[in-house]
């Protein structure tokens, strides 16, 4: 009796950590809703949106100026083939790793935390894989052509060439983006109809009534709902860990020196995850402020993922000693030269040690509660690890290719403004999105925190009935 008094007090001290106490069901409902209903923007949205929306438009010049002259607009050389284009995609596939892992792999495990944040996560997923997927299309030279890497029918006698790793990445990253696209509006619609049901106009009704698809709210409805949930879940479990892996490939079948390496699907998953809830960390601080969501996002999410991000970051520093272990152990002079003379000393070496601070340094401060539990350094350090994670790529990829075999073949490489100004664009194109998901959908699951609710409205009544048949048998 007491083993389960314990176990169910834990229950309910874990629930409180993540839900605050004074939230109930009605008060979840209303606090989600109103954002959504209310009729005055707060001008900050559109501050946000305006300028989002303005470097948006220089990322559409940019990109018209790329169709109409090529992609020798770019930075791009002879050595260095992959510039900014290629590095940039690998770093917004990794950022929309940690949505599909607080979302599907988290609820496998029961992890009640994730409630709070998981469609806020999951909609960074989707939007940074939106990013993302600009990036090979633009690369390719003639976008217009970007079906022929997909499988369809010989009609013109032409397949995708299996033996390139482009292919792969087709077939990774749309299957991810189509999971990930089903798993989050799957998980919208009890709140849909939430929203569909309070609104007092008849217009949002209409159209919040027609993204929920006809929920009623019903038993059968639910059964329903929660076996789709858990499918979708279990089919995007696998999917953190593959899509990751197949970019690595890109690199991993080539023969530069720095990219011939076993050890990049792991630690290219790793530092995925890291770059993801790393972005999750600068995305929900200032939303959490702004809309006044203490009791729903508590100190207990950040402290989570404050966790995550030491965890995942000694995973990617020990990827980072075994790829100079095995260049030192391999005797390659050509391996060694890449990563203990041209890393640290050759061109674009600040990037090497942005790298080291970002992603070796940093996370060894989450060791400590105090700046785990502390909004300011959280936001901060989140984003000196997107800036890491982004130098991480810059290293694997230009100072790799600046080094080759042959010494006649060194270059240096410098981006250009139509680098820079796509890879600013997307970054506002992202916040554009975002801006509109927090305005006209809501961003938290009110149906997953009204169960953290139940919870605590009735494991305390379970947690005394031991106590009192225990009185009873003593009397």
């Amino acid at each position: 009796m007491d083993e389960r008094h314990d176990e169910l007090h834990s229950s309910v001290h874990a629930t409180h950590a993540v839900v605050g106490s004074e939230l109930t069901f009605g008060s979840v409902t209303d606090k989600i809703s109103a954002i959504v209903l209310k009729r005055k923007t707060p001008i900050s949205w559109f501050i946000g949106f305006a300028v989002s929306f303005a470097l948006f438009q220089l990322m559409m010049l940019a990109i018209t100026k790329l169709l109409f002259v090529g992609i020798g607009m770019w930075g791009v050389n002879v050595p260095v083939a992959w510039g900014m284009d290629i590095l940039n995609f690998v770093w917004w596939i990794g950022i929309g790793h940690a949505g599909t892992l607080i979302s599907a792999i988290l609820l496998l495990l029961r992890q009640k935390w994730r409630t709070s944040i998981n469609r806020f996560a999951e909609a960074m997923t989707l939007f940074a894989v939106a990013q993302a997927g600009m990036y090979p299309i633009m690369h390719l030279g003639r976008p217009w052509l970007a079906y022929w890497l997909f499988p369809y029918p010989s009609t013109m006698q032409v397949w995708p060439q299996v033996k390139s790793a482009l292919p792969w990445d087709a077939a990774a990253v749309s299957t991810y983006g189509t999971v990930s696209l089903l798993f989050w509006y799957l998980g919208l619609l009890p709140d849909l109809a939430a929203i569909r049901d309070s609104a007092p106009e008849l217009w949002r009704r209409r159209v919040y009534g027609i993204f929920a698809l006809g929920w009623r709210g019903d038993e059968r409805t639910w059964l329903h709902y929660r076996r789709a949930y858990l499918l979708l879940a279990g089919l995007a479990t696998p999917l953190v860990l593959s899509v990751h892996s197949i970019v690595s490939s890109d690199f991993a079948i080539g023969l530069t020196p720095g990219w011939h390496s076993l050890i990049f699907p792991p630690y290219f998953v790793a530092g995925a995850i890291f770059s993801g809830f790393a972005m999750v960390l600068t995305l929900l601080i200032p939303a959490r402020k702004v809309f006044s969501l203490e009791k729903m996002v508590t100190l207990r999410h950040l402290d989570n993922c404050a966790k995550l991000l030491l965890t995942t970051g000694l995973m990617v520093s020990y990827g980072y000693l075994i790829e100079y272990f095995l260049a030192w152990y391999s005797s390659d002079a050509t391996e060694r030269y890449q990563f203990f003379v041209a890393r640290p000393s050759g061109p674009n070496a600040i990037f090497w040690y942005f790298m080291l601070l970002g992603n070796v340094l940093v996370p060894h401060l989450f060791w400590f509660e105090r700046v785990r539990r502390n909004l300011w350094a959280l936001f901060v350090l989140s984003l000196v690890i997107n800036l890491g994670m982004w130098s991480e790529r810059f290293v694997i990829i230009v100072l790799s290719l600046q080094r080759e075999f042959m010494v006649s073949q060194w270059g240096d490489y410098s981006p250009t403004w139509v680098d820079l100004s796509i890879l600013g664009g997307t970054m506002c194109f992202f916040s554009l999105l975002f801006l509109l998901f927090l305005r006209f959908l809501p961003f938290m699951a009110a149906s997953e925190l009204k169960e953290l609710r139940r919870e605590i409205e009735h494991v305390p009544q379970l947690a005394r009935e031991p106590r009192e048949r225990e009185g009873d048998v003593h009397g």
